[in-house]
Parts: structure tokens; C-alpha cells; sequence
């Protein structure tokens, strides 16, 4: 893959299911080492983006490339060859119960680097718990972590194997205000301490403007903004203000600054 290639790039993606369209026409490149929110109403397609990147879907029509790849065209063995270099934190968190913390973030070390011995897989998950604040609790089984504990869990097990991207599929999902914030401050640690491209979809508008470098909104299947988190909260757009301006004080468009303060009542 050429450096200067977007890790994620949509070309003029069509995706329908029956008569509904879900996507129509969607283009535009996630940039490399920055936090990508991906917003909108719910049912207008943030999810089923997010499983055409990962090759779970292929569109009818465009181009989803991944590191280089067209994950519509692609063969699984390159596809797998993507999904190796991806880390996945699911809404519900996706652990298995019947695993300790400890086991359930080693999972994929053990499903995709068997060279690794059960000291070197002990000291990576060791490494990763202290990355989210839950050193100690290697041990700890699984049904007695508290939410955001979960959340935690599965962000460990997200950047294990040293990802090169990191999918958020509603990290806030759940959770009361407090563990959220902690969430999102978090997710900001870990994009300046690991380098690596984060791509988040939320419905928490104002934790998405705290976390978020850039912000794609959907509606009704198109992408009607995209660019940075100023710019996007600067539009002039009335759907894109009318959706934000929900939850935000936003600036004038085209003025100065960015919105960042929830609204009240």
C-alpha cells in the first residue's frame, strides 16, 4: 500500500436491500492517524458502512478500499489479510462470558499470531489492561466487570494485536454520562499514544465533537458533510444543523470556533 494512500477510501458506494436504499453515493477518504466520527440519524447507514470496511458487506455499485484493497472485489484471503490489520470494539462489547478478562482479550492473539508464546501472549494482554486503566484484572471473570468496565475490556481486546485502524461501533452505547466522558478521554489517549487511525460511529454528538478530527454525517443514505470537526460544526447545511444543534450550541456558519457545550434542558 502506497504511504500516501488513505487507509479507508469510498468511492461513489451504492448499497440497497430490496427497494430501500441504504447507501447512495457515498465518497470521501478517512485520513491516516486521526479520529473519524461517523454520524447521522439512526437508519441511514453508519453500520452497514461500518460492515462494508471490514468485508462483511459488499456494495452493489463503487468501491470500498481498504489499505490498498477493494474489499468488494477482493478474494477472502486478502480480505482476511485486511481484517488482520484492523481492531474491532463492538457495541455490546461482544465478550464471552465464559472466558476471564484476561482470556477474552487474548482471543485474537490466539486466533491470529500462534507464534507467540503463552508468556509473551500473558505480557501483551498485562500491557493492554494497564492501557485502560484496569491493570490487575486478568483474573476477573467476565460477568462480574460493571459496563464501562466491559467497554474497557473490549477496547484492550480491540488494540492487542497492535492494529493498524480501530473500528468504534457506538463506544458510548449504555453507558451513564460519567463513564462516557471517561470513554471518550480514553479513546483520545489512545489515538495520541498508539498513532493508529480511529474510526468511531456515535450517536453521543457532544463526546463525538471532543474526540472527533473529522466528521462524516450520513442522511437518508448520502453523505451531506464531511471535513474537519470545525468545519462540519460551521456548515451551513440545515439538516446537518438542525441534527447537531439538538445537542450543541453551535457557531454561526462559516463563523469562527467549534461547538463543544451541550445544551441545557
Amino acid at each position: 500500500m502506497d504511504e500516501l494512500e488513505p487507509p479507508i477510501r469510498l468511492v461513489n458506494v451504492h448499497k440497497r436491500f430490496g427497494a430501500l436504499t441504504v447507501l447512495d453515493g457515498v465518497s470521501f477518504d478517512i485520513p491516516r492517524g486521526r479520529t473519524t466520527a461517523i454520524i447521522g440519524p439512526s437508519g441511514t447507514g453508519k453500520s452497514v458502512m461500518l460492515k462494508h470496511i471490514v468485508g462483511l458487506i459488499r456494495p452493489d455499485e463503487g468501491e470500498v478500499r481498504v489499505f490498498g484493497t477493494d474489499m468488494a472485489r477482493a478474494g477472502e484471503d486478502k480480505v482476511y489479510a485486511v481484517r488482520k490489520r484492523l481492531g474491532m470494539l463492538f457495541q455490546d462489547g461482544a465478550l464471552f462470558d465464559s472466558l476471564s478478562t484476561g482470556e477474552n482479550i487474548e482471543f485474537p492473539l490466539r486466533q491470529h499470531h500462534p507464534e507467540l508464546s503463552a508468556e509473551e501472549r500473558r505480557e501483551r494482554v498485562e500491557e493492554a489492561l494497564a492501557m485502560v486503566e484496569l491493570p490487575g484484572l486478568y483474573d476477573r471473570p467476565t460477568p462480574a466487570l460493571s459496563g464501562g468496565q466491559r467497554k474497557r475490556v473490549g477496547l484492550a481486546r480491540a488494540i492487542i494485536t497492535r492494529p493498524e485502524l480501530v473500528l468504534f461501533d457506538e463506544p458510548n452505547s449504555g453507558l451513564d454520562p460519567m463513564t462516557s466522558d471517561a470513554i471518550d478521554a480514553l479513546i483520545g489517549h489512545l489515538k495520541a499514544t498508539l498513532g493508529v487511525t480511529f474510526v468511531v460511529i456515535s450517536h453521543d454528538i457532544v463526546g463525538t465533537v471532543n474526540v472527533a478530527d473529522h466528521i462524516a454525517m450520513l442522511y437518508q443514505g448520502k453523505l451531506v458533510a464531511w471535513g474537519s470537526t470545525a468545519e462540519v460544526t460551521r456548515s451551513e447545511h440545515p439538516i446537518v444543523r438542525r441534527f447537531l444543534g439538538r445537542n450543541l450550541i453551535l457557531p454561526e456558519p462559516g463563523g469562527e470556533g467549534v461547538a463543544s457545550l451541550p445544551r441545557m434542558g
